[in-house]
């Protein structure tokens, strides 16, 4: 190959890398929203990991103002929390089996 042909190759080549980061930003415009959204949620459950006090004085302020709604309240969040458990398995069995391979 000639000095010309090489230079003409990598011009070639910046174009085509120049092309296809293009379309992967345009492809990934619309995953925006959805991580922010997933960031979001991220953000509140660590916060609520550490700061459980205010979940709790929240279901104690039901419990005594509204006995009803605290018992609807608890069961939802009783069965998040057994969801949330059950995705943090599948996610770590999950991930152990895709380190293997």
């Amino acid at each position: 190959m000639s000095v010309e042909e090489v230079r003409l190759r990598q011009q070639r080549l910046l174009i085509r890398s120049t092309e296809l980061r293009y379309q992967l930003h345009q492809r990934l415009q619309g995953l925006q929203k959805p991580a922010a959204r997933a960031d979001q949620f991220h953000a509140a459950w660590i916060w609520l990991k550490q700061h459980p006090q205010w979940p709790a004085a929240v279901l104690g302020v039901l419990l005594v103002l509204k006995p009803r709604r605290f018992l609807s309240w608890t069961t939802k969040l009783w069965w998040l929390w057994k969801t949330a458990r059950q995705v943090q398995r599948w996610r770590q069995t999950l991930v152990s089996y895709l380190v293997k391979y």
